[in-house]
């Protein structure tokens, strides 16, 4: 298939994959990217005369990047420098607590048993064994599968003996309601719940099997040297030694269609690409609302604005910083969770907010910073997908930054602010990076036990135009991106291998013309 070409769209982790994968199979790839380089979310900004990683912070499922890498004759670690953090997250409370979780869950029991007494920690061991369970029994034939039709499909997929843990992962269960039959103490119920945010969504609304996110921790979290965006960096590298073709600044405004199905692209200035395939590694949302064309909108099901997945309001810092010893990953609580997101539920970023900060100089806390370092950090607030109907003003953007700020403040953390060392991003600064979205960073929200059904696979209704990234089948998050990148790449793979080249009305070849 070495005369097969396919129009790769976005240059985040899902079309980095798919494209590394098409290209060692012999296929021309070319990447189409509007930002200036790789990583789509995975992006950097400058705070005075400091980079700081400003999109996902957490790296973890390393083993589905080791298979990435192996199948293109390569190991990881000899492109990127991982150090396996030791300590998860040191959460903060207002009333003064505190507690670290560690990757090793015997440790994280005691520590919680420290905290809340030994009833919490037997409570953890049971949450612990569930997150297993439900990871276990979910792993094989819906996260690293394409998507099942239903739920039928999925217990098809398990087989006789998956049968029996379909049946214990509370699929029905709210998160919320799961964990307050666990856990007496709210903190905990909070901690835990907050795992349903990783996927853009409420614990008040997502289901249970989200416990699963807790199970993946604690098999591992690293820190990449260079930050997550030398990950991007490296997978283009390594698929540009394999043939792909890169254009950055390129911006696309059209998916093209010929014989009924995706036969290119057209760039904005009007010159276009021909493919036999398109690979779209925006987010899904953009194809409906015709940000692509009209002949693409049809492509994927809309997503409706209250079924969005949770926005953000992030400030980048370089600053010294005073208070609790930092470690690489960090959680301010509020003091009422159901508050918080009943106000995100009315289209308000909260009063009092719980925030998150990778103190992004920090490792697992054996190795402090001096007393008087400026650091990078970002933090991380919860906030409603609307960018694209609420543009914040200056005077919004100020007052959120400041509770922000101040929630640290509850909880015993100063950081000491001068002019020009912090840069905020609204809800709709995402809208406007990522187009189509509202500034929706996760795909649709996971709310309710079908929420997964409905996501896009990797084949959208258009044929020849296939599906990849955070918004679509395995869900949102780094290494999912990556596992959608593969299935993207797998199905066009399938797909063409099952099409006779002498029926195939798409136009051929990657010339691109005025």
């Amino acid at each position: 298939m070495s005369d097969l070409h396919v129009a790769v769209v976005g240059a985040g982790i899902g079309g980095l994959v798919a494209a590394l994968e098409l290209a060692r199979r012999g296929v021309r790839v070319t990447v189409v990217e509007r930002g200036a380089g790789p990583g789509g979310k995975l992006r950097q900004v400058k705070v005075g005369d400091r980079l700081v990683d400003a999109g996902p912070t957490v790296f973890t499922l390393r083993d589905v990047f080791d298979g990435v890498f192996e199948a293109a004759g390569e190991r990881l670690d000899d492109h990127l420098t991982l150090t396996r953090q030791s300590l998860l997250a040191r959460h903060h409370w207002p009333d003064g607590t505190s507690l670290d979780l560690h990757d090793d869950p015997a440790r994280s029991a005691d520590a919680i048993g420290r905290f809340a007494g030994a009833d919490a920690a037997r409570a953890y061991r049971d949450f612990s064994r569930q997150a297993a369970d439900v990871y276990a029994a979910l792993e094989r034939p819906f996260i690293r599968a394409e998507r099942p039709a239903n739920p039928m499909a999925l217990m098809g997929r398990a087989g006789v003996s998956g049968f029996g843990g379909m049946l214990r992962i509370q699929p029905y269960t709210l998160l919320w309601r799961a964990l307050g039959e666990l856990f007496p103490d709210p903190r905990l119920r909070q901690l835990f719940g907050r795992y349903a945010t990783y996927c853009g969504s409420s614990p008040f609304q997502a289901p249970a099997t989200l416990m699963l996110v807790a199970h993946v921790e604690a098999r591992g979290v690293w820190s990449v040297e260079g930050g997550l965006g030398a990950l991007a960096r490296a997978l283009a590298a390594l698929a540009e030694a394999r043939g792909v073709r890169f254009r950055f600044h390129a911006d696309v405004a059209e998916v093209l269609v010929s014989g009924g199905r995706a036969a290119g692209l057209l760039l904005r200035g009007g010159e276009r690409v021909s493919a036999d395939a398109v690979v779209w590694n925006g987010d899904a949302a953009a194809l409906a609302a015709g940000r692509a064309g009209r002949a693409a909108m049809s492509a994927v099901p809309a997503t409706a604005p209250d079924a969005r997945s949770l926005s953000a309001f992030t400030v980048a810092v370089a600053a010294r910083m005073r208070g609790p010893d930092l470690v690489r990953h960090n959680v301010f609580f509020s003091d009422d969770y159901p508050a918080e997101f009943e106000a995100i539920r009315q289209g308000r970023v909260p009063e009092r907010p719980t925030v998150y900060l990778c103190a992004q100089d920090r490792g697992d806390g054996s190795a402090p910073l001096p007393a008087d370092a400026v650091e990078r950090a970002l933090t991380i607030v919860n906030a409603p997908a609307d960018g694209d109907r609420h543009r914040y003003t200056p005077e919004e953007t100020r007052s959120c930054e400041e509770r922000t700020f101040r929630q640290l403040e509850r909880c015993g953390l100063t950081v000491e602010r001068r002019p020009g060392s912090t840069l905020p991003t609204a809800p709709s600064d995402f809208s406007d990076l990522f187009p189509g979205t509202g500034g929706a960073l996760y795909g649709p929200a996971s709310h309710g036990w079908m929420a997964s059904f409905r996501r896009p696979g990797s084949r959208s209704r258009l044929p020849g135009l296939f599906l990849a990234g955070g918004s679509v089948h395995p869900g949102s998050g780094v290494p999912m991106a990556a596992l959608s990148g593969r299935l993207a790449a797998s199905s066009l793979m399938q797909d063409f291998a099952s099409t006779s080249r002498s029926t195939r009305t798409a136009m051929r070849g990657g010339t691109s013309t005025r």
